[in-house]
């Protein structure tokens, strides 16, 4: 069967599903993914074949550009869009889309192919949680939350443009979510067209090796602690090495232009993967993302999160809730921090300094590794995929 999978969004938004599309290649189907441009090598190093969708999302997330974000993300949906019915028009028999891509069921009704939603964070509206878009920093309660994602689900959106020229899908679809019932339990008031399958792993890139200097500022010490930020990658370098040196601790610096020097306690590195580096830190420092957040718990290691936005503080609150990591760090503490108060760089570090000292993290870090280790988040789509259609 072809698959298409419909990823618009960041690198943590098509890690995953290069990971689910080499699972699917596995077990014997032709998988494309639709991603921007910078994420390419992700895709065709998973084994799957890239297909493009124009545009960045990166930059919006940064705040760059001019004009309202509503619109920014509006004109990214458009593009997105048109490169997903161009990728759709080169052939396929079913699509997967994620959360962002909602026009992609309207294009299978469209080809007449089957869709299904393969989501990294739980969208539906609900009373376990608030809205992921709203990005807020507590649960507004069982009631408030409901009302909250319903209310979120019936406004303007940036994609609702594209699906009108597409022409919408009255259909309700199934939604895979490719999180694991350890970590987020099933909500009550799911519908029954919702299901949580396990993680989607990403690809490891095929022949990749660690570099030298790495390998050896491992061997050097004691486990360093990682400390990188994503799509948050505005936040201070030299805040982050400060909080460092203040914690203690070694540190893997994670940067989008690593300038190659280091020191006895530190070294920075671009990407590297995060399943071959995580194992061998004492913890993990970064911005609360699905797929990072999920990497940090495969791994059985301590997290921090500095969450900013979007879903980043319900992962930060999970990993807290679960007792695999200290409190959130807010990243407005560490941007805008009041004034009189402790440091940014200190706020971080004793954050740090609980992760790597208190064993209980460590702990229950390691006890969801063991749980997770034994789910195949994948297996439900190649069931869905090879099911008898009239």
């Amino acid at each position: 069967m072809r698959v298409l999978l419909i990823t618009p969004g960041t690198r943590g938004d098509v890690a995953p599903a290069a990971g689910l599309g080499a699972r699917l290649r596995a077990a014997g189907h032709e998988v494309a993914i639709a991603a921007n441009p910078p994420y390419r090598n992700v895709v065709e190093a998973s084994g799957c074949t890239w297909r493009e969708l124009p545009g960045d999302l990166a930059p919006l997330l940064a705040g760059e550009g001019s004009g309202s974000s509503f619109r920014q993300l509006t004109a990214y949906m458009d593009l997105a869009a048109e490169g997903a019915l161009t990728a759709a028009a080169e052939g396929v028999d079913a699509i997967l889309v994620n959360a962002v891509a909602p026009f992609g069921h309207d294009i299978a009704d469209r080809l007449g192919v089957p869709s299904a939603g393969a989501f990294l964070q739980p969208m539906h509206p609900s009373a376990a949680y608030p809205p992921m878009l709203l990005g807020l920093p507590r649960s507004l309660g069982p009631r408030g939350n409901r009302l909250a994602g319903l209310a979120l689900a019936a406004a303007p959106a940036p994609h609702d443009k594209a699906r009108r020229r597409i022409g919408r899908s009255r259909r309700k679809p199934h939604v895979f979510h490719g999180f694991s019932e350890v970590v987020v339990p099933r909500p009550h008031d799911w519908p029954a067209r919702l299901s949580i399958t396990g993680y989607w792993w990403p690809a490891m890139p095929a022949g990749w090796q660690p570099p030298a200097d790495l390998l050896e500022f491992l061997d050097a010490g004691p486990p360093p602690v990682f400390l990188g930020f994503g799509s948050n990658g505005a936040t201070d370098q030299a805040l982050i090495i400060e909080a460092a040196r203040l914690a203690g601790v070694r540190a893997v610096v994670q940067s989008a232009r690593p300038s190659g020097s280091g020191t006895r306690t530190r070294i920075e590195v671009g990407e590297v993967p995060h399943e071959w580096l995580f194992p061998r830190m004492a913890a993990v420092v970064h911005h609360g993302g699905a797929g990072t957040t999920a990497a940090g718990l495969r791994a059985g290691v301590p997290t921090v999160a500095v969450p900013r936005y979007t879903d980043q503080p319900f992962w930060a609150r999970r990993v807290h809730a679960l007792g695999a990591g200290p409190a959130p760090v807010p990243h407005r503490l560490l941007a805008n921090p009041p004034r009189g108060g402790t440091s940014p760089a200190e706020t971080l570090a004793a954050a740090i300094r609980a992760a790597v000292t208190e064993p209980r993290y460590r702990q229950n870090a390691r006890a969801m590794a063991r749980r997770l280790s034994t789910e195949d988040g994948a297996a439900p789509i190649v069931n869905w995929l090879e099911q008898p259609r009239a």
